[in-house]
């Protein structure tokens, strides 16, 4: 995890939308829920966790949204012209913004912490050793 005040940056694969997130990191997880799965289209998602309040976007960005496990919408965040799958900001914790982590221009800024929604986990698709996990939402 990053200190507070650590710039953390990142984008698509066409270079048109760019982020920055000001402030700690406050979680880095592997998410293996079906709805993430749905929208990887892999097993599971990378994700980190910061502020909503340091964080902005340039370029285009466009939202689509779907139910989440909270009963709220899940809102996902992608390039404009690429589509490439940047960030969320779920209406369950609106002081929240979630970074897909493969959308870092520092990879190395990701430490998983914990593996959640492994109720889901396809026969795969593996935890990694070690790392803590949880049927449901980590705490």
């Amino acid at each position: 995890m990053t200190a507070a005040g650590v710039g953390i940056s990142g984008g698509c694969l066409c270079g048109q939308t760019r982020y920055r997130a000001e402030g700690p990191v406050l979680f880095c997880l592997l998410c293996y829920c079906m709805d993430c799965q749905k929208a990887s289209g892999t097993g599971h998602v990378p994700i980190m966790g910061v502020p909503r309040s340091g964080f902005s976007v340039t370029g285009p960005a466009i939202a689509s949204a779907t139910p989440g496990g909270s009963g709220l919408m899940a809102v996902r965040n992608h390039c404009g012209k690429c589509h490439s799958l940047l960030f969320g900001t779920p209406e369950a914790a609106p002081d929240l913004v979630t970074i897909y982590a493969g959308s870092l221009d520092t990879n190395e800024m990701f430490v998983p912490e914990k593996a959640q929604f492994t109720r889901a986990r396809q026969a795969w698709d593996l935890v990694p050793a070690g790392l803590p996990a949880y049927q449901e939402a980590a705490p």
